[in-house]
């Protein structure tokens, strides 16, 4: 079986917050069916490309910075992870 990447792009899925719950519900229903079927292997979601931190660590000595910040238009929020035989 081949393992399949399927990623959100960060903004295109705005939503009035009233909506959230329902929106939750229905990917959460999502993730339950592919669980179901035994195609799911794993995923999440990823904090803002903002948050992104830097550690360095040499010689015992370890350091952090914020950055780097993607330069990109499109920023990947969030992935799920599928096993099935074909597209």
């Amino acid at each position: 079986m081949t393992r399949y990447l399927i990623s959100f792009d960060d903004g295109a899925m705005t939503f009035p917050e009233e909506d959230l719950p329902a929106v939750a519900e229905a990917a959460h229903a999502v993730v339950r069916e592919a669980e179901d079927a035994g195609v799911w292997v794993f995923g999440g979601g990823l904090q803002p490309n903002t948050s992104a931190t830097v550690v360095r660590a040499a010689a015992g000595d370890v350091s952090m910075t914020d950055g780097p910040y993607a330069e990109a238009k499109e920023q990947m929020g969030g992935f799920w992870v599928i096993e099935a035989a074909d597209l």
